[in-house]
């Protein structure tokens, strides 16, 4: 927040709502490993917290990771409308919950998605004036398996799957903002920071800029 002392000794404020950064990719290609890393980088990005009807994996913590939800659940909750978006992901329902989205940016900070192409579509017809879309592409193909296989999560068929899907993802590359082929980690997550660090001073998500420079005209 930015401040200026007025003609009678109040202040104007230039304030910013928070914007929605997405992060996108083929399983494999890093989003996830930058995110975590932005996370610890800039202390005004929370990660959205997704709900999902796929069992817990080991080491996940409910709440912090995911709310591990039933399909039941989660069709209620889409009858109520309480997701920006929802999507059905490797035959599990993957949605993220409106109300807590909502006050983080009303707040002024700022939100980390970790979604696919399909949430993104959703999240854009929902809310476009607050998204900032990044594609994370891997710098091969041979390099995207590879890298599936060595995180030892999933069983040969399921990395199989994966790969299958890889090539349809990254078909839609071109309804991103930003396109980044993730070749190297830290010059990845350099690069996201530079996207978010100008898309917070864009003019239009400076509330009260109006009110700011008209006082600097009149000398304020």
């Amino acid at each position: 927040m930015t401040e200026t002392a007025g003609s009678e000794g109040g202040f104007i404020e230039v304030h910013r709502r928070g914007l929605m950064l997405v992060l996108s990719s083929p399983s494999g290609a890093g989003k996830t490993t930058i995110s975590r890393r932005l996370l610890s980088l800039e202390p005004s990005l929370t990660l959205s917290v997704s709900a999902t009807t796929r069992p817990k994996r080991r080491g996940e913590v409910a709440g912090v990771d995911y709310h591990f939800v039933d399909p039941t659940e989660f069709n209620l909750m889409i009858n109520r409308g309480e997701f920006l978006e929802y999507a059905k992901v490797f035959d599990n329902y993957y949605g993220t919950p409106r109300k807590a989205v909502e006050e983080i940016l009303g707040r002024g900070s700022d939100v980390l998605f970790d979604i696919d192409w399909q949430g993104t579509q959703q999240l854009a017809q929902a809310a476009r004036d607050d998204l900032v879309s990044v594609f994370i592409l891997p710098p091969s193909t041979r390099e995207l398996e590879q890298r599936l296989r060595a995180r030892a999560q999933d069983s040969a068929e399921v990395v199989a799957h994966r790969m299958s899907k890889a090539a349809d993802e990254m078909s839609h590359w071109a309804e991103y903002d930003y396109i980044i082929i993730n070749e190297n980690i830290d010059l990845s997550v350099a690069r996201v920071q530079a996207i978010l660090t100008a898309e917070r001073l864009k003019r239009q998500r400076q509330i009260g800029l109006a009110q700011f420079v008209k006082g600097l005209r009149d000398g304020q």
